[in-house]
Formats: C-alpha cells, sequence, structure tokens
C-alpha cells in the first residue's frame, strides 16, 4: 500500500540493458549499483520510476520474482502523453540511474486458486510474464493459460518467450479490425471451481471481460490497469469535493484525481495502484453524482462509495466521508 511514500523513487538503479522488443515497445533491465540482490517482490507487482522528464510513472515487473539479481520492466511509447514514456525511450540508456521505488503489488495471484486464466492486451502481457514464470518456477502443478491480444505482430511484445509454454498460450491478432476480436465468451461463460481470472490491457478490454464475468464471483476476477489517475475525457470539468470531517472544500481540476488534489493538500489517504482497480482507496460518499471510473465498485454500490484515484463529479460537488 502507498501511504506517505506515493512518489518516492529513492531507490536508483543503474541501466543495464536496453532492448526494443516490439514496435513502440522498449524493454530495461535494472540492476544495483553495487550488483547486490534488489527487494523482493511478487508476481504482478510494479515500481513507480522517475523519468527523465522528471514525470513518475508506474511500470509493471515483467521478470521472474525468484531472481533479483536485475527488474525487467517494458515500456510503451505514448507519443500523445505527457513525455514521461517518450523520454524514457529517447534519452534513457546503458548506465544511466533510474530513480526506482520498492515493489509493490496492487495485482496479485491468488495463492488458493485451482487456476488461473491471464487475459492480456498489448503492453498488459508485462505482469503476465512474472505470473507466468512464478508459476514454472514453484512448478506447484497449478495449470494456466493465457490469451495474448494485440493488433499485430509487430506490436506484440515476448512472443518469442512465451512460445515455449506451446498451446497454453494463445496470442490473437485483430488487425485493427473490430470483425476480427477475438471471442472471450467460451472461455468464460463457466467459471471453474477455483479458478482465477486476471486481466490486464485497454479499458475497452478490461470493461468487456467485467461484463463477461458478471456472473463469476467479484473475488475470482482481478484487473490491472496503468492510467493512474485516469484518463481525461472531453467532457471533464473541474468540481468541488468537501471533506465531511473538516468542512474544507478543494477544486478538483480537469486532468488531476481528487486523492493528488487531497494530497497537494497535505492529506495522505491509502492507496496502491491509483488506477481504479484494487479498491484500497475506497471512500464513503455522502453526497453528489459520480462518474464511476473504477473497476471495482458493483452497481449496488456506485451511490454511496467513491474510489477516489479515478472516479469524478458529475454534480459541482461532491461530500465524502474524510
Amino acid at each position: 500500500m502507498n501511504t506517505g511514500n506515493h512518489t518516492d523513487t529513492s531507490m536508483p538503479l543503474t541501466v543495464t540493458d536496453v532492448q526494443d522488443l516490439a514496435d513502440g515497445i522498449r524493454g530495461f533491465t535494472l540492476a544495483q549499483p553495487d550488483g547486490t540482490a534488489l527487494p523482493a517482490f511478487t508476481a504482478g507487482s510494479h515500481v513507480k520510476v522517475q523519468t527523465p522528464s522528471g514525470s513518475v510513472r508506474k511500470y509493471s515487473l515483467c521478470s521472474n520474482p525468484f531472481e533479483l539479481d536485475t527488474y525487467r520492466i517494458a515500456v510503451k511509447r505514448e507519443d500523445g502523453g505527457q513525455g514521461g514514456s517518450l523520454s524514457m525511450h529517447q534519452q534513457l540508456k546503458v548506465g544511466d540511474t533510474l530513480p526506482t521505488s520498492a515493489p509493490d503489488n496492487a495485482f496479485p495471484m491468488a495463492e488458493n486458486a485451482r487456476s488461473h486464466l491471464f487475459i492480456a492486451g498489448g503492453i498488459g502481457i508485462t505482469p503476465m510474464l512474472a505470473m507466468i514464470q512464478s508459476l514454472e518456477h514453484e512448478d506447484l502443478g497449478v495449470p494456466w493459460k493465457l490469451i495474448y491480444l494485440s493488433r499485430d505482430a509487430a506490436y506484440t511484445a515476448f512472443v518469442h518467450d512465451l512460445k515455449a509454454y506451446g498451446r497454453r498460450v494463445t496470442v490473437h491478432h485483430d488487425h485493427g479490425d473490430p470483425a476480427n476480436s477475438f471471442d472471450l465468451w467460451p472461455a468464460l461463460e463457466k467459471p471453474a471451481v477455483g479458478q482465477h481470472v486476471y486481466c490486464c490491457g485497454p479499458r475497452p478490454l478490461m470493461e468487456a471481460v467485467r461484463d463477461m464475468t458478471g456472473h463469476w464471483s467479484a473475488k475470482q476476477v482481478h484487473f490491472e490497469s496503468f492510467a493512474e489517475g485516469g484518463e481525461v475525457k472531453p467532457d471533464d470539468k473541474p468540481f468541488t469535493v468537501q471533506l465531511a470531517s473538516s468542512g474544507k472544500s478543494f477544486e478538483v481540476p480537469v486532468g488531476r484525481s481528487i486523492l493528488a488534489t487531497l494530497r497537494e493538500h497535505g492529506l495522505d489517504t491509502p492507496s496502491s495502484c491509483e488506477s481504479g482497480t484494487c479498491g484500497t482507496c475506497r471512500t464513503r460518499l455522502l453526497e453528489g453524482e459520480v462518474d464511476h471510473r473504477d473497476m471495482v465498485l458493483m452497481p449496488e454500490e456506485m451511490d454511496t462509495q467513491i474510489m477516489i484515484c479515478v472516479s469524478r463529479a458529475k454534480s459541482d460537488r461532491l461530500v465524502i466521508d474524510l
């Protein structure tokens, strides 16, 4: 859980290798400057790094959790973003220092699962790689399958690594045509006893999986998103958030989350994923109409709860129980 150290990138790591993994996706290998072991992590963990542009970004660790001599991350170049990924692609080179946080896990594997189904879209493959390597290393005999969806082969990272797992991996390219989308329903229609589903990728994919797993137990379906703070939409507008305990009000501008706004004013509320998928920042809603953008709340909870890391207001003001 992130509390006071939500932007802590005080662990300086050295870039020891840089590789182009696919069109627009670059892999970086990181190590301690003195070669000592890195902090342990579990599959599904991420680190935050201070990019050469100065912005802090979150990246899943896609390396084997049992091999702590290096960390490996993969960065998708976002040409229309705020410059963090662009600076990683254009400026970061072997020998450079990358300020990095300790690993945090908002997307862990279920320890009691009888089987695992991984559904990855594009760069969403990264946490799945660590999960698969962890399962294979421990050799517990727990079955798993991966469905990996991407636009075409040129944009598909790690596909050669995944070929080693044979028929347990399905790779599908839609070539940008919705008519060629992979049909996930046969894999999700009938929940298997003890099976857990993990989905990471673009928002439309995660929403489709959420819709198709509505009849599953919520405890068996897990989501991870890289859109920290939520994506800006054309009709977004500023609004006011009021704290019930003190009566203080703050304006939440377009492009900034409630969570980030509160932190700017000295309130450090618990969070972890900061992308609306883990539920750590769940807060009671007392007044106002919410534009819910999380992947956690059930319909019956939406009138009384809000995920302050991503959700915004439809009304001019929200009153929350803080």
